[in-house]
């Protein structure tokens, strides 16, 4: 008895899902009769778009290394290769090396400036030495021929060179070719110079000065009178 109920009551339904359907009106497809309007990009306004940074989301194409630093690469890779491949080699490119470097930037400084660090180098050599009050504040008032005579006849040759430096920077001070001031260098007085031929006689007299001055170096008669010919000759070039 069940069964059957079950069984009139599917076909009930059944039969009522199909009479629904049957019913039912198809639906009608509409055809779009709406105007279609085709947007246009303005060809100025992309050219100003893809000119402006803030719309370039692309990442930049990186450039390769310069000529200056593919050379040092490969001054540093020959470096490596050569010396670094030991204990030893490792030791020069980590120490020496910059200290090298650190030298080579003091003395191009030092040559820039016209430092003159002789005194600091011999500190024996000091000016104290002399047997007066030489200092270059006085420098125009010293009796330089009387001196000069005085340290001849002493065979203190070393002296007497000193005195005929110091006479021929006053002889050239005189002549308004340097403007002599305390604190000047040696060298900065050879760069005052304008005439060539001063400027190279003056150099080869203050390289033979601080050599025999600041390099302790003694000197006989026949050195000095060497050196005395060629201040003398020095001064026949000025007016």
């Amino acid at each position: 008895m069940p069964k059957r109920f079950i069984a009139v009551v599917v076909l009930f339904l059944l039969t009522c899902t199909l009479s629904y359907a049957s019913g039912k009106k198809p639906a009608v497809l509409r055809k779009d009769t709406s105007a279609v309007s085709v947007k246009k990009f303005s060809a100025s306004a992309l050219k100003e778009y893809a000119a402006d940074t803030d719309f370039k989301y692309a990442d930049g194409i990186l450039s390769g290394p310069s000529l200056w630093s593919r050379f040092w690469n490969w001054v540093w890779m020959n470096l490596i290769e050569s010396v670094g491949r030991s204990v030893s080699g490792l030791i020069f490119l980590k120490y020496v090396l910059p200290a090298l470097a650190i030298l080579g930037l003091i003395y191009i400084i030092i040559k820039a400036t016209g430092m003159d660090i002789t005194g600091i180098l011999r500190p024996g050599s000091k000016k104290g030495t002399l047997p007066y009050h030489e200092s270059l504040e006085n420098i125009h008032e010293i009796d330089f021929d009387g001196e000069i005579e005085t340290a001849v006849t002493q065979h203190n040759y070393r002296l007497a060179v000193r005195l005929l430096y110091l006479k021929c920077l006053k002889q050239l001070s005189d002549g308004n070719l340097i403007h002599w001031q305390p604190e000047k260098t040696n060298q900065a007085y050879y760069y005052e110079l304008k005439d060539n031929l001063q400027r190279d006689a003056f150099g080869s007299l203050t390289l033979r000065f601080e050599y025999v001055w600041y390099g302790d170096f003694g000197i006989d008669e026949q050195a000095f009178n060497d050196i005395n010919r060629r201040f003398v000759e020095f001064k026949k070039q000025l007016p």
